[in-house]
């Protein structure tokens, strides 16, 4: 028969086992991966998600006769004006007289940009307003035409949810070395350095029962058109979702917006599962929406 003593310690190790079960129980659960990324501080998830060397970028300047023949309210800067039939041929056939530039003149110029990230706490209130802008000039015809209708008011409210990111294109004013030597210094392009040409609002959420990144509003200024940019933001907005981890890329297009789609569509995106399908009404008609929720696969 054991001991008292060996009985006790026993029960004490026992009630050991189970308050050590009690400890390991009341311990806080792991946030969900969308709560857990949208708690982080802004330096963090850049840190984490988005590799400075992606912060800035080159692209080909476009030519000065096709600034006429953008449209402010384009999404799809993608499609280019085809050049002319001149600028296609050999000089010894453009003419008599026509001689053959030289290297530098021909080389095509290229455009410094440069990528400012900001949560809707830190964007600064020139840029907020700059990217209200820009939707107010794009897209809030589109807005008061559709079933979602246009409120400034409300517009605004949204772009201040907690949650909310922005990617700031900024074009460099500064050139050549000194603008190699600004970022290689640590400097910032947001004041005198930079023009404002566009931006990528965007946030970690859930849509339909997945984790997605879902992208709110895409614009460009209408001068920066044409150069390849929507496709850079596009691509950089899905790369942040695929380290996050997340299931889609996500967002929503006017359906009036045929050249938006098109963008999309070629950029691999697809009418997503959640898309509202049309609806039969009493009377017989059918009834489509006039918005479609596209969607494209991060895994």
């Amino acid at each position: 028969m054991p001991s008292d003593r060996s009985h006790s310690t026993k029960k004490s190790r026992a009630n050991f086992g189970i308050s050590s079960q009690k400890r390991q129980s009341n311990k806080p659960k792991p946030l969900p991966l969308v709560e857990r990324t949208n708690a982080l501080s802004l330096e963090e998830f850049v840190s984490l998600y988005i590799p400075s060397s992606e912060l800035r970028f080159q692209k080909a300047a476009r030519k000065e006769q096709d600034s006429s023949t953008s449209s402010p309210s384009r999404h799809d800067d993608e499609f280019k004006d085809a050049p002319t039939k001149a600028e296609n041929l050999p000089a010894s056939k453009k003419g008599p007289g026509a001689k053959e530039k030289s290297d530098a003149s021909t080389a095509t110029p290229t455009c410094t940009y440069t990528l400012d990230i900001h949560t809707a706490a830190t964007i600064h209130v020139a840029d907020l307003d700059a990217c209200f802008g820009l939707i107010e000039l794009t897209s809030s015809a589109a807005y008061k035409t559709s079933s979602m209708g246009w409120s400034p008011k409300e517009k605004r409210k949204e772009m201040k949810l907690p949650d909310m990111k922005y990617m700031i294109l900024r074009r460099a004013v500064l050139d050549g070395d000194a603008a190699a030597a600004a970022v290689a210094a640590g400097g910032s392009y947001e004041s005198e350095g930079s023009d404002f040409a566009g931006f990528l609002e965007y946030m970690v959420t859930y849509e339909d029962g997945y984790e997605v990144l879902y992208c709110y509003e895409i614009h460009l200024t209408p001068e920066v058109q044409g150069q390849g940019l929507g496709e850079e933001l596009m691509a950089r907005f899905e790369r942040v979702g695929a380290r996050i981890g997340l299931e889609k890329a996500m967002l929503t297009v006017f359906k009036s917006n045929r050249r938006a789609i098109m963008f999309y569509e070629k950029v691999g995106y697809t009418e997503d599962e959640s898309s509202p399908r049309p609806r039969k009404l009493r009377n017989g008609s059918v009834k489509e929406a006039d918005y479609m929720i596209m969607s494209k696969s991060l895994r």
